[in-house]
């Protein structure tokens, strides 16, 4: 069996939807954003790679590309399949690189709110250390485990993360005390997009956990007395947060009369042709894949003079 994924995403720009495919390892379901998805397959025959990180299970050719193949169980620390000859790749494409997830059973895709999807409780899933961005609840009462793949993988092969020796190449920096407004869900990664900011020297930083915060946060600030840029020069979105993406954020900024010349850029590993669409669509003033810190700082310059 194999399974191509259509190329169009089908989902209305900003309505705050997504679609995540379910799938079991061992007992557990787990999601992921279908939009990360190129095709799913059956598990085939890999070659083992020597000395390779614990989890990786080896690689294969698909389509004239190499895959690596990341077996999840292992990485989770569950149980192995109890059929192993019908398991399933998950391939995935993000952050302009493709895997293949090794899983146990695709159970199907669910579409969904944003609005369904929790942030995990931080003793339970670990916290900055955890890999649950979120938690949904479907139809029969379902708990799924929405996992951060960028996070795997950052941690599997860190040079595919956010280099902070890349902003070295932008030269000397002045400091800035604009405010710079950052929504990002994963705390590995919004440590380290501001940590990035404020080394490029952009020291007044707003941090949210996801779009409902940063708009909540932009509510408030709209309706002061003074200027709006007193408040935030510009907003840095990830697309997929719970409760309130970026793309329905920045939406309600572009379509808001007080808001809407607020710049906004969309910093997420979704960024490919389709999903670069739908952020034209909803008014994003600039579209960057995840790692390119460097390109981010650069575009921030920008749209705050």
């Amino acid at each position: 069996m194999q399974l191509e994924m259509q190329s169009e995403i089908l989902l209305e720009s900003g309505t705050n939807e997504m679609e995540i495919m379910q799938f079991m390892i061992a007992d557990q379901t787990y999601g992921i954003n279908v939009a990360k998805v190129k095709e799913i397959k059956m598990i085939c025959p890999v070659q083992p790679m020597q000395k390779a990180q614990a989890n990786i299970e080896g690689i294969f050719k698909s389509r004239e590309k190499i895959v690596t193949v990341i077996n999840l169980a292992n990485y989770l620390t569950l149980p192995e399949s109890e059929n192993p000859e019908r398991d399933i790749f998950i391939v995935t494409n993000f952050n302009n690189t493709e895997f293949a997830f090794h899983v146990h059973q695709i159970v199907g895709i669910k579409k969904i709110s944003w609005k369904q999807i929790k942030k995990p409780d931080k003793i339970i899933y670990g916290g900055k250390d955890g890999v649950a961005t979120g938690i949904a609840e479907v139809e029969g009462g379902i708990l799924v485990t929405i996992l951060d793949f960028e996070k795997i993988v950052s941690e599997i092969s860190p040079d595919l993360g956010i280099q902070y020796s890349d902003l070295e190449k932008l030269g000397k920096r002045e400091h800035s005390d604009k405010p710079i407004l950052l929504a990002e869900d994963s705390m590995l990664l919004s440590k380290m997009v501001a940590e990035s900011l404020r080394r490029a020297g952009y020291d007044n930083l707003i941090k949210t956990n996801n779009g409902q915060e940063a708009w909540d946060f932009l509510s408030e600030v709209k309706n002061a007395n003074d200027p709006l840029r007193d408040h935030v020069a510009c907003v840095v979105t990830d697309i997929e947060m719970p409760l309130m993406d970026g793309h329905h954020l920045t939406k309600l900024i572009k379509d808001d009369p007080v808001l809407k010349d607020l710049p906004v850029i969309l910093f997420s590993s979704l960024i490919n042709e389709e999903m670069r669409r739908k952020g034209e669509q909803v008014g994003a003033n600039a579209q960057i894949t995840k790692p390119e810190i460097a390109r981010l700082v650069t575009l921030v310059d920008e749209l705050i003079l």
